[in-house]
């Protein structure tokens, strides 16, 4: 073929062009059932004459989310509030994975700090709020304090279970080697346990956000909770709903960034049929 001219590395690859294809069709479901759910919402509203106050129509709200991008409130509010979930999230993490470390690998800690936990987790976050408020002030570090409270429970809880699911044999090996306990932890427990901490990162990452908007419900003076209450209070119905599909895009957005972590940090693993497929 060489010989004749012809570029083989150049051809199209039937699998690569199947792969593109299969996840166009993934993303265009979700696409023709959001563009149906706001046409049935623009002409919902305009049939049973629901009042703009109540339930504005989507154009309304497009032209509410194009005004703050225009004067630039969007884009400050979102950078502030995904500043605070990003490192409300970081500091969740890397408590998780100390604590969870500490109470998987003694019993004592665990019978000790564990309850404790549970008890803190029961607790509403929107009660604690006003107190990292107080504490730490309207800046971003009660935002932060508040979104690493929330996602600490996913992850500590997943970094236990991953653990102590860890297979007793390569343990074994390890400590025929005389492996320290640092040595076992890191190169046989903590990758046995990487699955379950990226699952836990998943849960984490929206929580984080969640635990943001409720700092910001409670004291702020940005970010996309504090564009919430101001548009509520001067009867901007319309932002409130635009500051709400952002909310969800941004969510949607950062549960994609930790689902793609995870399928880079677990490339090893054959996690689906497809890739057992075509191994």
């Amino acid at each position: 073929m060489a010989a004749l001219g012809l570029d083989i590395s150049a051809a199209p690859r039937p699998r690569r062009a199947a792969v593109w294809l299969a996840r166009a069709g993934e993303l265009a479901l979700p696409a023709a059932a959001i563009a149906l759910l706001f046409a049935a919402w623009e002409w919902g509203v305009a049939l049973l004459g629901i009042g703009a106050y109540l339930l504005p129509p989507p154009s309304q709200v497009l032209a509410a989310i194009a005004a703050m991008a225009r004067d630039g409130s969007l884009s400050h509010n979102t950078q502030v509030t995904l500043g605070a979930t990003l490192g409300g999230f970081a500091i969740a993490l890397a408590a998780g994975i100390a604590v969870g470390g500490l109470i998987a690998q003694s019993r004592l800690v665990e019978r000790t700090v564990y309850g404790y936990l549970v008890a803190i987790q029961t607790l509403p976050k929107i009660a604690l709020a006003p107190l990292f408020v107080a504490w730490f002030g309207f800046g971003l570090s009660s935002k932060v304090a508040v979104a690493a409270l929330i996602a600490f429970f996913p992850i500590v809880v997943n970094v236990i279970v991953g653990l102590k699911s860890c297979d007793a044999g390569r343990i074994d090996v390890m400590r025929a080697l005389s492996a320290s306990r640092w040595q076992i932890f890191r190169h046989v427990q903590l990758p046995s346990a990487l699955p379950f901490i990226m699952a836990g990162a998943d849960v984490a990452i929206v929580f984080a956000l969640t635990g943001a908007i409720v700092g910001e419900f409670v004291g702020a003076t940005a970010g996309l909770g504090y564009q919430m209450v101001l548009s509520n209070s001067q009867m901007q119905v319309p932002k409130v709903y635009g500051v709400l599909i952002v909310l969800g895009g941004l969510g949607m957005l950062l549960h994609g960034a930790v689902a793609l972590l995870r399928r880079r940090l677990l490339s090893w693993m054959p996690s689906s049929p497809s890739r057992l497929s075509h191994s």
